[in-house]
This record gives structure tokens, C-alpha cells and sequence, in this order.
């Protein structure tokens, strides 16, 4: 078995895995997740990544690992802005904290697919169009500097087209049934609430992947580390989310602070025809911008929003 066929491999069994352990074992039923159990199940995704990146090591160099530990950074971190969004979407559709972690558990496998496309696609582009890379640059930057200015974030899901989409072709019940997304009533098939939110989550997480991608390609071309790193992010998602949802509004400085990382890895994809930045250097950069976006978030504390601990 070839190197990448054995990390591949790896990957695999350790995601599956996981997820049956998850999904068969620790969460069968639904209910709320309390921040102790989110802190564990964090540690562990965070372990399983460094273990990873271990094995990357091993088999292909220190230069592959640091990439590796870049881009899920990079990524985990514009995921943490993320929590931002999914906390209003839950406000906006009232949803019980009984049923967000089956939201956000179907949001995650949604992802695994729906990420392994645009970075498949991603990549191809790359390499067959260097050129792209100044567009993917160009897009990073946009996006920055659309952060920094936004005042503040609002969730529209009545404007989401697929959402519209479901409502006009599906009979939508009025209430959550027992964490079902679909029931039979009067002799015919419903839609629960719960359905539209994971439809408003799947489409946001594609929204996102525009961002998160071409900063994780700006650090590396290899679908392994691209992937790898991305998924591990992605699945450490849901247990970040249940462990500092009631502190989201206290660092209000995090959402400048991924502006100015989004910037600086499109700076780099744009100066990447003259000027080589060294991996360890992005890292660095990376890490330090995001201890002071959190010491300040700490140091100088905004007005809770109590709407998103709701």
C-alpha cells in the first residue's frame, strides 16, 4: 500500500469510526449537550487532528505536517466564526436545545460531501489555470474587507432560494415533532421545521466553504492535506459550538481578527508569483493574530448580546 493509500486509509477509519461511535453510542437520542461533555469531545477531535498531523509526519516530512496543522487552524478558526451564524439561525427558527446537536450532526455530514467537491474542484483549477489563484486571492481579500466593514450579522433565511424551494413544494408542519424531519398526518408526508434547518445549515456551510477553501489552498494543493485538515476541522465543529455558545458574545474581537487572517492568506495567494511565505511563518502569523483578537475580546469586553444566548 502506497503512502497516501495508507493516510487515506487512516482518515477513513478514524472518521467512520467516530461517527458510529457518536452516532451509535454517545448521542442515539436527542438532548442537550452540556458544556463538560462538549469540552471532552473537543479535546478529542483536537487530539485526533495532532495525531494525524503526527502520522503526516511520519510519512511524508515536517514541511506536509505543518501544513497540515495550518490549514485546520486557519480553518477551525473561520469556523468559530461561524458559531456566530448557526447560534442566530437556531434563534431565528426556535429551536429547541434538545434537537440543535442532530441539526448540526446532519450539517457535518453534509459538509464531508459537500467540502470534498469544491476542493476537488478547487484543486483542479489550480492546476490546470494557475492564474486562479489571483481570483481565489482577490475573492479572500473581498471577503475580508466585507467582514471588517459589516456592522453586524444577520440571518435571512426567509431569502434562502432553497429554502423557498422546500416550503413551495412541501407541506411544512407548524411545530417540531420529536426531532423527526418528516411525518404523515391526514394521509400525507410532511416537512418538520427541523428539515428547513438543516437546509438553512447545509446552504450557509457551502457559502462558507468560498472562504475556508481558498485560504486552506493557499497553504497547500494536496487534496490529502486540504481535505484532512478541512474534515477535521468541520467534525470538531458541533462540539466547539455546544462548548462556548453562552461565550460566543463575549469575543466580539475574534470576528476583526478572522478579517485580518482572511486578508493576509489572500495577500499571500496573490503574491505567490513573487514571493514565497514560508509555512511556518503563516502559522505563526495565524496563531498570533488570533491571541490577540481573543486577549482583547477579554482585556476590553463588548456589550453581551443576549439575543444570541437565547
Amino acid at each position: 500500500m502506497s503512502t497516501d493509500a495508507l493516510l487515506w486509509t487512516i482518515f477513513g477509519a478514524l472518521v467512520a469510526g467516530m461517527l458510529v461511535l457518536d452516532l451509535g453510542v454517545f448521542h442515539r437520542r436527542a438532548r442537550v449537550i452540556g458544556f463538560k461533555e462538549a469540552a471532552v469531545w473537543c479535546a478529542v477531535w483536537v487530539a485526533l487532528a495532532l495525531g494525524f498531523a503526527g502520522l503526516v509526519a511520519h510519512y511524508r516530512g515536517e514541511e506536509q505536517a505543518l501544513q497540515f496543522v495550518t490549514g485546520y487552524l486557519i480553518e477551525e478558526s473561520l469556523s468559530a466564526d461561524n458559531l456566530f451564524v448557526f447560534l442566530l439561525v437556531f434563534s431565528y427558527f426556535a429551536v429547541p436545545a434538545t434537537y440543535r446537536h442532530v441539526v448540526l450532526l446532519w450539517g457535518i455530514l453534509g459538509a464531508l460531501v459537500l467540502r470534498a467537491v469544491c476542493i476537488v474542484a478547487g484543486v483542479a483549477l489550480l492546476q490546470k489555470f494557475q492564474w486562479v489563484i489571483y481570483i481565489f486571492g482577490g475573492i479572500l481579500i473581498y471577503s475580508g474587507v466585507k467582514m471588517a466593514l459589516a456592522k453586524g450579522q444577520t440571518v435571512s433565511p426567509e431569502k434562502n432560494p432553497v429554502l423557498k424551494l422546500v416550503r413551495r413544494l412541501l407541506p411544512v408542519t407548524p411545530e417540531y415533532v420529536a426531532g423527526k424531519f418528516f411525518v404523515r398526518r391526514d394521509g400525507r408526508n410532511w416537512v418538520t421545521p427541523l428539515l428547513l434547518v438543516v437546509v438553512v445549515v447545509e446552504t450557509m456551510d457551502l457559502v462558507f466553504a468560498v472562504d475556508s477553501i481558498p485560504a486552506v489552498l493557499a497553504i497547500s494543493q494536496d487534496r490529502l492535506i486540504v481535505y484532512t485538515s478541512n474534515i477535521f476541522a468541520v467534525l470538531g465543529l458541533r462540539a466547539l459550538f455546544f462548548a462556548v455558545q453562552g461565550a460566543l458574545s463575549l469575543f466580539h474581537y475574534l470576528h476583526y481578527g478572522l478579517c485580518v487572517i482572511l486578508m493576509l492568506i489572500g495577500a499571500k495567494m496573490l503574491l505567490a508569483g513573487w514571493f514565497h511565505i514560508p509555512t511556518g511563518l503563516t502559522l505563526g502569523i495565524v496563531a498570533g493574530v488570533l491571541v490577540v483578537a481573543v486577549a482583547a475580546s477579554l482585556i476590553w469586553p463588548g456589550k453581551k448580546d443576549q439575543t444570541l444566548l437565547a
